[in-house]
């Protein structure tokens, strides 16, 4: 009976080397981004889901696009959903 060196051979654990996920390349870390939601305006308009809706009825009328009619029609279901409308 031949004897192997297989059994002999210790796995190696993944604690070593780059940490990849990203395609094979090392994987990036922003260490957060503390600028996010700061603006240097002065003044700022949020738009009223009433607006908003109006908006999304005249995409429905106008664009051609099946995507961006899906999208529409999303955001009036869910924005009727929400208010109790549908």
């Amino acid at each position: 009976m031949m004897n192997s060196n297989l059994s002999k051979i210790k796995p190696k654990l993944r604690t070593t080397g780059n940490v990849t996920g990203n395609f094979g390349r090392p994987k990036t870390r922003t260490h957060g981004n503390t600028d996010l939601g700061l603006t240097s305006k002065e003044n700022i308009t949020i738009t009223k889901p009433s607006d908003y809706i109006k908006r999304m009825y005249e995409i429905l009328d106008i664009t051609t696009d099946p995507k961006l009619k899906q999208f529409a029609y999303n955001e009036i279901k869910k924005y009727m959903i929400q208010t109790g409308r549908w």
